[in-house]
């Protein structure tokens, strides 16, 4: 039997919450990729303690995943069976400590934080406004750009854990690397803690304004795109590797690599999203023949492709 989300069906399954389910959520315009299937449940919790309970009471055997703003990830075209949890309102606050330090819910967005700490004399979280997404992913990924990265700034992140337990995590505690920590799977990102150094705001304005420029003088931000497709190897970039194997404009039915910067993936308009998870495999095939090297997938891909069974599906 091929796979169908029945969202319905189960949220009679699951623990009873403050927040709301939603069944069989369409997510294809949830993600800045615009392609993609339904959720089969859409959770999005209260608060903290609203995630934590239902960590602790969800069933064990129900697939579970978690997604921000959707800036770096793309969706397969049959859907996430299971429950995708979003975090929303209860997750965005910012505030600002006397120590310098600046406290931010999981579903701020990257550059709103980089606004909050400008305005209030903070430098040193200036690459956050160049950084795609919100505070949980880029917490997760170790996200950076022009230098800095997450690991650099963070002094703890509040943490729920798969069992429902909320914990506090130091730098040390995460493993980071590039854009990588030690997080399991089923670890929840809540809020994080960022230290900030006292400086001239009109300074920490001109330095975002001019990483800003850069940005969108180099990347093709004003596209359909998640943002770099692949991680850099040690000591070379993805792009270059990318544009020495011919990869530059390639394209797969509405998927293409772009011809600004070949490391970025876009939707020109009617890709599917195995049209753009095809083509990256066809880079990656391309760059290891001509070089050696295999490049790892930065874009999160989620869910199951269309036609797959309800078996394949639940596995996956």
């Amino acid at each position: 039997m091929t796979w169908q989300a029945n969202g319905t069906s189960l949220i009679k399954r699951l623990p009873t919450v403050r927040g709301r389910y939603s069944a069989n959520v369409d997510l294809s315009k949830s993600t800045w990729f615009q392609v993609g299937g339904a959720a089969e449940v859409v959770f999005k919790p209260a608060d903290v303690q609203d995630l934590a309970f239902f960590m602790k009471e969800r069933p064990q055997d129900v697939p579970l995943h978690v997604i921000g703003i959707g800036s770096n990830l793309l969706i397969r075209d049959g859907g996430i069976p299971g429950v995708v949890i979003r975090l929303g309102r209860g997750f965005t606050n910012i505030a600002v400590q006397e120590d310098n330090s600046v406290i931010a819910g999981a579903a701020v967005l990257d550059r709103n934080l980089a606004i909050a700490a400008q305005e209030e004399g903070l430098g040193g979280l200036e690459f956050f406004c160049g950084v795609p997404g919100a505070i949980g992913g880029a917490v997760r990924m170790n996200a950076g750009c022009y230098g800095s990265e997450v690991k650099d700034v963070l002094r703890n992140a509040l943490i729920v854990t798969s069992k429902g337990a909320i914990v506090q995590m130091a730098p040390e505690d995460l493993g980071f690397s590039y854009r990588h920590s030690n997080l399991k799977k089923h670890d929840i990102i809540v809020a994080a803690c960022f230290k900030g150094e006292a400086s001239n705001p009109d300074e920490i304005q001109l330095k975002m304004q001019k990483l800003l420029k850069d940005r969108e003088d180099s990347q093709p931000i004003r596209e359909r795109t998640g943002g770099s497709t692949f991680a850099n190897p040690e000591g070379v970039s993805a792009w270059q590797l990318i544009d020495e194997a011919g990869c530059r404009g390639l394209c797969q039915g509405g998927a293409q690599m772009s011809e600004k910067h070949c490391n970025f993936m876009l939707n020109t308009g009617n890709a599917t999203a195995e049209d753009l998870e095809t083509l990256g495999e066809e880079v990656r095939r391309r760059v290891f023949e001509t070089s050696g090297v295999t490049l790892r997938w930065e874009i999160q891909r989620l869910g199951v492709q269309e036609g797959v069974t309800v078996e394949e599906a639940m596995a996956a």
